[in-house]
């Protein structure tokens, strides 16, 4: 078989070779501004420990006060929108439990909604420029 592009990364499975990126934007319940004070490098931490558990591979992050920006490979066989879910489920777990400030101003961490986007119509290096300039607005 021959690839497209041989210099892009692709991955496999016993199955499927693959290369499937995601921008991922969720925000904070009201947009309240409440990932800083450690919150937002705990945030990372944990967004980094559970990979290999939620079969999704950070490509690049970025945690602003009200929101986060996720550039993410993830299995096609398995929906985006369930890993964002669990990601958001254990995220406000561990995040209100370590962070009582935060559980004193929102009864959630995160609204219900989110953004994804596969990455096809841009180049991976625009999004990835993209997120690494957002702390620089």
């Amino acid at each position: 078989m021959n690839l497209v592009n041989p210099d892009k990364q692709y991955k496999h499975n016993a199955t499927t070779v693959y290369s499937c990126q995601y921008h991922i934007i969720f925000t904070t319940k009201y947009r309240r501004k409440v990932l800083d004070n450690g919150a937002d490098k705990r945030l990372k931490e944990l967004l980094y420990e559970k990979q290999s558990d939620y079969c999704y591979n950070i490509i690049e992050l970025e945690v602003m006060p009200d929101h986060v920006h996720l550039l993410v490979e993830i299995n096609p066989d398995i929906a985006p929108s369930s890993v964002v879910g669990r990601i958001k489920g254990y995220t406000a777990g561990m995040i209100r439990k370590e962070f009582p400030s935060v559980r004193s101003r929102i009864p959630s961490l995160w609204t219900r909604s989110k953004f994804i986007s596969s990455v096809g119509s841009v180049s991976l290096e625009t999004v990835k420029r993209y997120i690494e300039e957002q702390k620089n607005v």
